[in-house]
């Protein structure tokens, strides 16, 4: 699709579906911290509780449990994405052709990424001495979906207008996820 060319109503919601679809298991794996918490196997922090300059590395909301469910679930995304795509309909939003491309390494590569890039973003934190949980505005928004773009980009890369929408556009969705996640009683902060 020519999206400079493609400026409609439908065209842009075409586009916005065809984005969203992208990310989906990049957002999978995000959230799936969130719905494993009360399991307790593989709840051990990521950077084993050391510390770098007497700062904890990570803190203790970077777990094993976390990463290797959100890759778990950005798999299974990326699974649930291939076999959709025998049909023409979602052949027409997907921006990634499962024909060409293997759904485990586009799961694997989307969760891995989005997790080491919340990891990343929470080594930083640590720096600034904001408490694991409390919220970073704009980079507790952009951390996982930078990660996940960059891992994915060794198979595959988006076309720019679609990454430039996205880092526009996902703070304001991850922003309103996590009210609801919070009005739903399944997160302690609001942002």
């Amino acid at each position: 699709m020519d999206y400079i060319n493609e400026i409609s109503f439908y065209g842009i919601l075409f586009f916005i579906l065809q984005s969203l679809y992208l990310i989906l298991p990049i957002a999978v794996a995000n959230m799936m911290p969130v719905f494993v918490k009360k399991v307790n196997f593989l709840n051990y922090p990521l950077d084993f509780n050391k510390k770098w300059n007497q700062k904890r590395i990570l803190g203790s909301h970077k777990t094993w449990r976390g990463l290797i469910f959100g890759i778990l679930g950005a798999i299974a995304a990326a699974y649930i994405q291939s076999v959709l795509y025998a049909h023409p309909s979602i052949q027409k939003i997907s921006l990634i052709n499962f024909t060409d491309y293997n759904w485990l390494a586009v799961g694997f590569l989307m969760g891995f990424g989005a997790l080491i890039g919340d990891a990343v973003k929470s080594f930083f934190k640590r720096r600034k001495n904001i408490k694991p949980g409390s919220s970073w505005i704009p980079f507790d928004q952009l951390d996982f979906l930078i990660g996940g773009l960059l891992f994915l980009s060794i198979l595959y890369i988006p076309p720019i207008v679609v990454i430039i929408f996205l880092l526009i556009a996902v703070p304001f969705l991850h922003i309103g996820f996590n009210l609801l996640g919070f009005y739903l009683k399944l997160k302690k902060n609001k942002l």
